[in-house]
């Protein structure tokens, strides 16, 4: 079987497709429905007191609308959005440059807040408290300390692994809110969504296909109806029924349950390779030839969702519901994998 690579010049069309179907304001934004009525009374209130809204932390796995809700906020507020990730702020200058830069009751986005260095994490503490920020001019002796005061703003940062805050970090913000895998309704009405604002003429069966197979995951949706687009295009004059759909994903190797090649490669290389398991995240990582972040953060998070794949104290263990997905079964006497 063929693997198929998927280039950095069709990511960064993906990442143009889905900012072109991101919603705008919170009416629009399809699932998520007790962070939505949240959102809703927190902009509210903020608005009618003239103040920023409260700092917001946004948790959850990659593709899952962190980055739309941010922006939603912004438009909600009617105020602008500085958007950054936690890697790009080197130093502590470069913080100060960002938020002396904002304006009252502006929105200061940070993406993978978790991986902020921690004397920058150090600096944002009185900026959120306070709207302050202190820093050092000069060196030994003759080093003098200032403060400046900042304009009323509002962190909002997301993150895919909230356990690596740190706990002060953590206590700063006054909202916090989980985003979980959608449903296959929700995702059904996501591709229809999408379908309509790129004219794409495609039944209820198809886009339920399209939708079942997208793990749960908007952005994964969004691209796979990019795709199925294409094939589309190609064999049946651009109309996307059932069996277009199924067809399409086959090509693409993606299975009924949405696992990728790479998804069964990861159950495989436990499977077989290490007869189920216990085997740690760095070997897995290597024998996939994937960095071990992306394995953790987009892969395995659905994999334990659907059941398949189980963390312990000594590493990860493919559970029975995979070996049956892949067609193998797990011999009694020694633990191997076999084929039926």
């Amino acid at each position: 079987m063929t693997e198929r690579i998927v280039t950095a010049d069709e990511r960064s069309e993906d990442k143009e497709f889905d900012r072109s179907l991101r919603p705008r304001q919170l009416a629009e934004f399809i699932g998520q429905e007790a962070v939505k009525a949240n959102l809703e009374i927190l902009i509210t209130a903020a608005k009618g007191r003239s103040e920023p809204i409260e700092h917001i932390l946004i948790a959850g796995p990659p593709g899952l609308g962190k980055t739309t809700l941010a922006n939603i906020v912004a438009n909600e507020m009617g105020v602008s959005i500085r958007t950054t990730s936690g890697p790009a702020i080197e130093h502590q200058g470069a913080l100060a440059s960002i938020l002396t830069n904002l304006e009252d009751r502006d929105i200061f986005f940070v993406d993978e807040i978790h991986r902020l260095a921690r004397p920058v994490e150090e600096s944002l503490y009185p900026a959120m408290e306070d709207f302050k920020f202190d820093f050092v001019s000069g060196k030994g002796a003759g080093a003098q300390t200032f403060r400046l005061q900042l304009p009323r703003f509002t962190v909002i940062g997301a993150t895919t692994r909230q356990g690596m805050l740190s706990a002060p970090l953590r206590d700063r913000f006054g909202a916090v809110y989980p985003l979980y895998f959608y449903g296959s309704d929700d995702l059904f009405a996501i591709v229809t969504r999408s379908a309509q604002l790129l004219r794409v003429d495609v039944d209820e069966a198809g886009a339920r296909v399209i939708a079942r197979r997208s793990r749960g995951t908007p952005r994964v949706a969004n691209r796979l109806l990019r795709r199925v687009r294409d094939f589309a295009q190609v064999r049946a004059q651009g109309r996307i029924d059932e069996r277009i759909a199924l067809d399409a994903l086959a090509m693409l190797e993606v299975d009924e349950l949405g696992l990728d090649l790479i998804d069964r490669r990861i159950l495989r290389t436990i499977v077989e390779k290490y007869e189920g398991g216990p085997v740690g995240l760095e070997t897995i990582a290597v024998s996939v030839s994937e960095d071990p972040e992306t394995v953790e953060d987009v892969y395995e998070p659905f994999l334990m969702q659907l059941g398949f794949l189980a963390r312990t104290p000594r590493g990860r263990v493919a559970t029975k519901l995979a070996y049956d997905h892949l067609g193998l079964v797990k011999a009694a006497s020694n633990d191997q994998a076999r084929l039926f």
